[in-house]
């Protein structure tokens, strides 16, 4: 869909809004709405919101990180069409910045600025100052990158105003257009989990029946397994692999040797690894977890362990690697069980739901046991047959792979998309008062906007 540009156009004087139509207005943000200062003092409010993607969210006020009921006092209180914005850790939070409409009255930490619009149709200006951010108007005012910001920093934000009416056709418009985007990101993120449901249904078919359908069974002695292949092997996995090798194997080493070093975040899903990292043996061989070429590695932290993170640790420098505390590391025995099948098994659903079973920890600290790897009993089939698994599994993981791929770079490209609709509605550089009749709008604007109110 194309739409026109306004007519005539004027330069802004905003580094990042080249040009608005002739007719918007430039305004400071102290002109159009006020920092929200109503204390939640007394416990006058107890429905606790958070601000999470982008909206606002309910949390169960008795079990917030177990903050005691008198420190909600020190929360703020937030009306409906209130614009919440997070301001603080600015310089570590490399995404954009986090904000939000409320749709509810509630509290929210006073570690968010919450501002209440004057004489702006609400919605409006939560997309402008959204559209603000994709430039990060937010992280460069006062010279340079700033760890947090206040109202008082913003208060001479220029705010590009359309009239009223078409500030309401404007964010009816996006409203409707971002809610199509939205339905089509949904349907691409619906399809990915279909196509990861079908990956794990077919690796754990494979590692735990084979792929015969006409194989000859036999009762496998595992409650969780049931029947698998006659001529398979029921082993724990102690018995096919060493798990946690010892970092003596490095002792002969110059100090200075450098080897890999994978941190969580180098280690994906998808048992694909980031291996730009390296590190001399000095720096790592106490406080990480030590592997070598061929050794199979396994998240064992919520929720890295329930996502898949680990893989074969191939190429790595020098043949040897370091990385994380929360990876357990087994190392295949010869003729016993392959990299790639062990690697498989530990990311079938059978073997996650069990591990998942075990952990032990609370919240965010739960861990899968040592012991469960260890012990966990499995059918092997013989080393031909393993190697046979895995590249059929290879084989036809790697087209659902593409497809996921697929859909992801859909999602990428209807986000930006997403992002230049609201930066070319809010900012004026499309015309969209044809769209949606006046009626409409000006409806709009009586519901939701305030009186003009202008302080120094």
């Amino acid at each position: 869909m194309s739409f026109p540009r306004y007519p005539e156009y004027r330069a802004s004087g905003i580094p990042w809004v080249e040009f608005i139509p002739t007719a918007w207005n430039i305004l400071p943000l102290y002109a159009i709405a006020k920092e929200c200062d109503d204390s939640n003092q007394g416990m006058q409010e107890k429905n606790l919101l958070s601000l999470s993607y982008g909206r606002i969210v309910q949390k169960d006020i008795n079990s917030n990180d177990g903050l005691l009921p008198e420190s909600f006092e020190t929360y703020q209180i937030v009306q409906p069409n209130d614009i919440v914005l997070r301001l603080t850790d600015l310089q570590n939070d490399q995404r954009s910045l986090r904000s939000a409409l409320v749709e509810q009255t509630g509290i929210i930490t006073s570690a968010y600025l919450a501002v209440r619009s004057q004489g702006v149709v609400p919605r409006f200006l939560n997309y402008l100052l959204r559209a603000y951010d994709t430039t990060k108007v937010f992280y460069s005012m006062g010279g340079g990158l700033r760890q947090s910001m206040k109202f008082a920093d913003l208060k001479r934000l220029p705010i590009v105003l359309p009239t009223q009416q078409e500030q309401g056709m404007i964010a009816i418009f996006l409203d409707r257009e971002t809610a199509k985007i939205d339905m089509l990101v949904a349907e691409q993120q619906k399809l990915i989990a279909l196509l990861q449901e079908k990956r794990q249904a077919v690796i754990s078919r494979a590692v735990t029946k084979g792929l015969s359908p006409d194989s000859l069974m036999k009762d496998s002695g595992v409650e969780w397994l049931g029947e698998v292949p006659a001529h398979w092997e029921v082993k724990r996995l102690r018995n096919v692999a060493t798990l946690n090798p010892s970092k003596s194997e490095v002792a002969h080493l110059p100090r200075d040797t450098e080897v890999s070093f994978l941190p969580m975040e180098a280690i994906g899903e998808d048992g694909a690894l980031n291996l730009d990292r390296t590190r001399p043996i000095g720096e790592v061989e106490s406080g990480y977890t030590y592997f070598r070429e061929e050794d199979v590695t396994i998240a064992k932290i919520t929720p890295c362990f329930e996502n898949g993170k680990g893989a074969v640790m191939r190429r790595l420098h020098n043949g040897h690697g370091f990385g994380t505390t929360e990876l357990i590391v087994a190392r295949p025995s010869d003729g016993k069980v392959a990299s790639d099948y062990l690697h498989l098994l530990f990311t079938s659903r059978p073997f996650r739901r069990l591990g998942e079973a075990s952990m032990y920890g609370a919240g965010g600290q739960k861990r899968v046991p040592d012991d469960f790897v260890r012990n966990f009993a499995v059918a092997f089939p013989p080393p031909e047959e393993q190697t046979a698994i895995a590249t059929f599994l290879d084989r036809e993981t790697a087209k659902l792979y593409t497809l996921m791929t697929e859909a992801r770079t859909a999602i990428t490209l209807l986000q930006e998309r997403r992002i230049a609709l609201i930066s070319a509605a809010v900012t004026g550089q499309i015309d969209v008062r044809g769209w949606e009749s006046a009626d409409k709008a000006l409806n709009f604007i009586a519901a939701s906007a305030c009186p003009v109110s202008v302080k120094g």
